[in-house]
């Protein structure tokens, strides 16, 4: 029955319950008169049919999947004939005497059918336990009316789809194209499992796939249940009833759909301590079957269960089946940019086939790169501060003066706080070739991802030199509202933290921790609760980040601040000194984009102004809107006004020996 019905069946399966319902309109005529006005025996029709249906006609096959009695089966086929047979109707009105009942009752029934059984109509017995038929008990049990469920009607009439009480709660599971090869591995597990409860006998158990990639768990219960030749329904635990009485009816409607159907259940749950999840797990304790219970973290039922785990494909299957979805073969495989994509951006297996099928045909390095950066940032967008970067670039030029100095495009940097940016930018770009090809993610789960410590007064670049390697590493820059992560509260800090690490971890972002000290600090003596929960919520943090497979950087202007064993986790600490004037000077040279008018300006005299790059940045900023308002290049007159302004901020007038010669 769960194969397309085949017209000729159909056809054989009417001709049977035409022949049933004249067979049935024969023990309602009790009259010799209305015998032989009926001469036809129906016997020969009914043994004829059966024999082109070659298997159980609907009404057999219902009758030995729900267990009816013979008395039970005929009592459905006249509540059927009813309905689909005018005859059989009007013959049911004429033996109950009353033309107003023209419907069959149950003392009918139990009038004019052979072996009747008063248990019959017991909330127990197949007919109200699975709600084939309904009772109108209004004029009690035996006079009231008796009604064929609507989709056992058609179910008997030939037409076998989804009960119309469940179109809008259920909806066919979802496969994906292709399969990552650890998903398969599990695929065949499942099947495996399935398998061997039943040739034990037993009922299947429940199924529960926990992990962080809902599609791929639909798609392995869609793959399942194909091979186990079943259709797969999906049910969302946020349509699931809260009610009692409603999630009863519901189950007993699918229990029956599964008999029809011959289909397996899955139900996506979410968060398993809310409402709906608590009536998902209700559900499914109690659906029997074959069900699939798909969630993150699935708590303990009491029923037999089996678990797997359906997370997103590491970064070798997400290669795998990047190749796979792009038709790339081997050699193309190899390709450097897609190996680094692979490896750091962690989509879900539908997100790397959506992205395959829109670019086919186009598919070039930087529009894959750019695609995966658009479709993982929504997860983190909520919960953190994207910034544009638009500083970039390494240039390795030297410094006009004496010593030679390398220097970012906008970030000056002695050679030896360049060479820890280069270093971390080189290990995100071999990400995948050190941890996947050489073996170290397989060594140990911890401490793959990079986090820095840039440590430095105000203004000496930390966060530009975060935006720098965000740009040129084409990654997003997010930067970590404190305010917004911190709570009073007990343990929703770390709450907060796990949600902004998590969603980091699949958007490959860089998270910048600004003034990290107040997140970071020293555990202190416990002396009261506050402190207790303080130096947890430090641990928590401390654990959390040596897991993080992403880059993080921490900016401080009080490295002394922070927890020892923080520093220890570190994989680079840059310090990022007080500029000195030969690096002062090629700040001022990078302090006015090419479009700004100057005159006069003496880059030797500014740079003897003891200033951070941040400060100098705000000067030049200043001068360049005093020169507009005066509508005249930026000249020193200006600078030293915005310098002056500047020093203000301090509380540290600036000195005429700074200043001397400026105007």
């Amino acid at each position: 029955m769960n194969a397309p019905l085949a017209l000729d069946w159909t056809s054989a399966n009417q001709q049977l319950l035409i022949a049933e319902f004249a067979r049935l309109r024969l023990r309602l005529q009790t009259s010799a008169d209305q015998v032989s006005a009926n001469p036809c025996d129906p016997l020969p029709a009914i043994a004829e049919a059966r024999q082109a249906l070659r298997r159980d006609s609907a009404i057999d096959w219902l009758s030995k999947v729900f267990g009816l009695s013979d008395f039970e089966r005929d009592l459905l086929l006249l509540c059927a004939g009813v309905e689909m047979d005018g005859a059989l109707a009007r013959a049911c009105t004429r033996a109950q005497g009353d033309a107003s009942r023209p419907w069959v009752s149950f003392s009918l029934a139990l009038s004019i059918l052979d072996a009747p059984h008063w248990s019959a109509l017991t909330p127990q017995r197949p007919l109200r336990r699975w709600r084939l038929l309904e009772l109108d008990d209004s004029a009690g049990l035996t006079g009231g009316r008796l009604r064929i469920d609507e989709r056992v009607l058609h179910f008997l009439g030939g037409i076998n789809e989804l009960d119309g009480r469940l179109v809008h709660l259920l909806r066919p599971a979802r496969p994906l194209r292709w399969q990552a090869a650890g998903h398969a591995a599990t695929t065949a597990a499942v099947l495996a499992a399935v398998q061997a409860a039943s040739d034990a006998g037993q009922t299947p158990p429940i199924v529960i796939l926990e992990g962080d990639d809902p599609p791929a768990q639909e798609d392995l219960a869609a793959r399942c249940a194909e091979a186990l030749d079943r259709p797969c329904l999906t049910l969302l635990a946020e349509d699931i009833p809260g009610g009692t009485e409603e999630r009863s009816a519901l189950i007993t409607l699918w229990q029956r759909e599964a008999r029809l159907l011959g289909a397996a259940l899955l139900v996506r749950m979410g968060n398993p301590a809310s409402a709906a999840g608590e009536a998902a797990c209700a559900l499914v304790e109690r659906v029997g079957g074959l069900c699939l219970l798909a969630c993150p973290n699935a708590p303990a039922l009491t029923t037999r269960t089996q678990r797997f785990a359906v997370d997103k494909p590491g970064s070798a299957d997400r290669l795998q089946l990047w190749a796979t979805a792009l038709g790339l073969d081997a050699t193309q495989s190899a390709d450097p940019v897609l190996e680094r994509a692979a490896s750091h951006f962690r989509l879900g297996s539908r997100e790397v086939q959506a992205i395959a099928q829109a670019l086919t045909g186009s598919c070039q390095p930087a529009s894959l790169w750019e695609c995966c950066r658009r479709a993982s940032r929504g997860g983190l967008d909520h919960l953190a501060q994207r910034i544009e970067t638009r500083f970039s670039g390494f240039d390795d030029g030297q410094h006009q003066d004496a010593e030679p100095m390398l220097f970012f495009k906008h970030l000056v940097l002695p050679p030896a706080q360049l060479a820890v940016l280069r270093q971390i930018a080189a290990q995100l770009r071999h990400g995948f070739k050190v941890q996947e090809q050489w073996g170290f993610a397989h060594q140990t789960g911890r401490g793959l991802g990079l986090t820095a410590l840039f440590a430095g007064e105000s203004g000496t670049g930390k966060t530009l030199a975060a935006e720098v390697l965000a740009h040129t590493l084409q990654l997003d820059l997010y930067r970590i509202d404190l305010s917004a992560v911190v709570s009073k509260y007990i343990g929703e800090t770390e709450k907060n933290l796990r949600k902004v690490f998590d969603a980091a971890e699949d958007c490959g972002a860089l998270l910048l921790f600004d003034e990290a000290d107040a997140l970071f600090g020293k555990r202190t003596e416990v002396k009261d609760s506050h402190d207790r929960h303080a130096n947890i919520e430090v641990s928590y943090l401390l654990q959390r980040m040596e897991a993080y497979h992403g880059l993080a950087v921490l900016t401080t202007n009080l490295k002394s601040s922070l927890d020892p064993a923080f520093l220890r986790r570190l994989r680079f600490v840059v310090q990022f000194p007080f500029p000195d004037q030969a690096q002062r000077v090629a700040l001022w040279q990078r302090a006015f984009p090419s479009a700004t008018q100057t005159r006069g300006l003496d880059l030797d005299r500014l740079s003897r102004l003891s200033m951070t790059g941040g400060s100098i940045r705000n000067i030049a900023l200043n001068a360049a809107f005093l020169a507009a308002e005066a509508d005249e290049p930026v000249t020193m007159a200006h600078l030293l006004q915005a310098a002056h302004a500047e020093a203000s901020k301090r509380e540290r007038p600036l000195t005429d020996a700074e200043t001397r010669g400026w105007a």
